[in-house]
């Protein structure tokens, strides 16, 4: 299409668009005539039937707003007990950037033709391995368990 001249593009293109607005006006002339014939119909039930719709309405207690003071109290006051205040800024700041850089990457996966299909296939060939290793038999669902709580136990430090 590069080589082409360009007032042959203008006139595929003024084409184009004249079918599509063609095949426009005609959809809408016979849905509108079809809309018609359905007005011209009498009709037994009425057309429009309101239903009234049940309302929630969320009414705010005394104690709300109490919740609300005590967390915000709480909140300053961890905050002013922190020593290094720039870290936990450089903390929130790398990991806002991990996140973009992270949906980045899914992205640019997501844009390689096959690469998307194949990586659902491990995942599925993945859970499949996971259901037959771990969760199939029962003595392998209590290795998985004791794991799991061993794992809990370390990361708690109990």
């Amino acid at each position: 299409r590069r080589d082409s001249p360009p007032w042959l593009h203008f006139i595929t293109t003024t084409t184009s668009a004249m079918a599509l607005s063609m095949r426009t006006n005609t959809c809408l002339r016979a849905t509108q005539q079809r809309a018609a014939v359905a007005r011209s119909i009498p009709s037994v039930v009425p057309r429009r039937v309101a239903i009234a719709q049940p309302r929630l309405v969320a009414r705010a207690e005394a104690d709300g707003a109490a919740e609300t003071e005590r967390i915000m109290k709480d909140l300053q006051a961890k905050w002013d007990a922190l020593d290094n205040k720039p870290q936990v800024f450089l903390y929130g700041a790398g990991a806002v950037f991990a996140l973009w850089l992270t949906g980045t990457v899914i992205g640019a996966i997501n844009h390689v033709p096959l690469l998307p299909k194949l990586l659902e296939l491990v995942g599925l060939g993945y859970s499949a391995w996971f259901t037959y290793r771990y969760l199939l038999f029962k003595a392998s669902r209590e290795e998985l368990i004791k794991d799991v709580e061993e794992l809990k136990g370390k990361i708690t430090g109990n």
